[in-house]
């Protein structure tokens, strides 16, 4: 995540996007970079405009979260709950390019 600010930096700064600079950013704020994780931003955001990316981050709506948890009956085992929402997050796709630092 850290790699991510250090580019938005430079982008900011209208300094050139590279590994080079973001491991200079991270090093400024005494962070220790991480060569495979920046070597994955900068091919990801070569084919990304990020002025677009920016804008459509701040137009987002935000979700709202309920305003009171559902009852749960205590004869209900939790058990087959656990295992039902351990089964759910398997089927879940690995992303890929820019989305898959986060």
């Amino acid at each position: 995540m850290e790699s991510i600010y250090a580019a938005l930096l430079l982008y900011k700064g209208s300094k050139d996007i590279s590994e080079v600079n973001i491991e200079k950013v991270l090093k400024a704020a005494d962070l220790k970079p991480d060569k495979t994780q920046i070597t994955k931003l900068v091919a990801g955001l070569k084919e990304t405009d990020i002025e677009t990316i920016l804008s459509s981050a701040s137009t987002a709506s935000v979700a709202v979260a309920p305003t009171a948890a559902p009852k749960v009956d205590s004869k209900t085992p939790r058990k087959k709950e656990a295992k039902k929402k351990e089964e759910e997050e398997e089927v879940e796709e690995e992303p890929t390019g820019i989305g898959s630092l986060f």
